[in-house]
């Protein structure tokens, strides 16, 4: 399914998308995170996460929430920016932005196959685990190791 830059879609659209491609018989991975400032591990993760099936969404913290989870001066890249620059990232299929503290919803929303988190966690430690299993779902590490981040990158140039 992957073009040059994927679909930006709201959770409905969404939603009614994940259920056409499922019927036809696509295997649905979901991936997540607030990527400010896209940087490779970013990539790595995303393009990783699409090899685990047919079909990649991914969910974008809104600004609101980004700025929840990493501090009062973030995100530094708006929501719509993000998730623009998401989707051109090869591989990637669907972007959508959510609003909740905890991706559970758009999980419960979509129900994907496999939902794909990176390499900060263990199949054990995902947040989200136990939501993924009640709806048959497995969930999947993948990317490179952690040593990149925005958060990193964003202190390297404050040095400067």
């Amino acid at each position: 399914m992957s073009n040059l830059r994927a679909p930006i879609v709201d959770r409905e659209e969404l939603t009614r998308r994940v259920l056409e491609l499922r019927e036809g018989g696509a295997v649905i991975v979901m991936a997540n995170g607030c990527f400010d400032l896209l940087h490779v591990g970013h990539v790595r993760y995303l393009q990783e996460a699409r090899t685990l099936g047919d079909v990649l969404v991914v969910g974008i913290n809104s600004d609101r929430q980004a700025r929840s989870l990493k501090g009062e001066n973030r995100p530094i890249v708006s929501e719509n920016e993000r998730a623009e620059l998401v989707a051109a990232v090869k591989g990637v299929d669907l972007v959508t932005i959510f609003d909740e503290p905890t991706v559970t919803e758009l999980l419960l929303a979509i129900r994907p196959d496999i939902h794909a988190k990176g390499t900060d966690y263990t199949v054990e430690s995902v947040p989200e685990r136990e939501t993924v299993l009640s709806y048959g779902g497995r969930v999947a590490i993948t990317g490179d190791p952690k040593d990149h981040s925005s958060t990193e990158l964003i202190a390297r140039l404050a040095q400067d």
